[in-house]
């Protein structure tokens, strides 16, 4: 699979190449054109609107195209999986996901980061491009062995498992949600790279 994009960073749409047989999972809305000849197996009935709702897109036994648009403006971004290393990504950024790519649903570390509940972040692992969108043109942090960095959830995008990261709230009397960011703040420690978006997740609708 290789991905190539256009119209970014304002109305990004992101162009997944497919060798033949090879598959994706996507959301059925944003599918915008495909080469013909490309099947859609939707998601089970009954399963609510979802990561796992997302259908799977198989290419021809002569590989196609396909294109995909995020439902709001911003950027799309493929990050790239090299299979040794995972990484965290805030569960509204998945536009695209090779069938080489897996998320993580019970990995360790955010089970310990929110607790029994339900957090901002995915984990994903394999190898492939990991296509993301965001409602603005995406920023990163390059961190060297212990260097610090604060970002706010509403503008966090994803980091590597190399990244230490430490949730706190900004208000301990204050409003706060695992599952939203809302009133926490995420401490960073290298090394590794934090990919942030430009713009705020949760007041831009996305």
């Amino acid at each position: 699979m290789r991905v190539q994009t256009r119209h970014t960073p304002g109305f990004g749409v992101a162009r997944v190449l497919l060798d033949p047989g090879e598959a994706v999972r996507a959301a059925p809305e944003t599918l915008l054109a495909s080469r013909f000849g490309v099947t859609e197996t939707p998601a089970s009935r009954g399963v609510r609107a979802s990561k796992s709702a997302m259908s799977v897109y198989t290419a021809p036994a002569d590989g196609g195209w396909i294109d995909f648009a995020p439902l709001r403006p911003g950027d799309v971004y493929p990050l790239e999986l090299g299979g040794g290393t995972g990484w965290s990504v805030h569960r509204d950024a998945v536009l695209v996901r090779p069938s080489s790519v897996r998320r993580d649903a019970n990995w360790a570390p955010l089970q310990q980061l929110f607790g029994a509940d339900s957090g901002f972040l995915e984990h994903y692992s394999g190898t492939g491009p990991l296509v993301l969108a965001t409602p603005g043109p995406v920023d990163a942090f390059e961190l060297a062995q212990g260097e610090l960095v604060t970002v706010r959830p509403d503008y966090l995008l994803a980091y590597p498992d190399t990244v230490q990261c430490r949730l706190r709230a900004l208000d301990p009397g204050g409003s706060q949600s695992v599952r939203t960011g809302e009133g926490l703040a995420v401490d960073f420690a290298g090394p590794g790279t934090v990919l942030v978006q430009a713009r705020n997740r949760r007041l831009s609708g996305t």
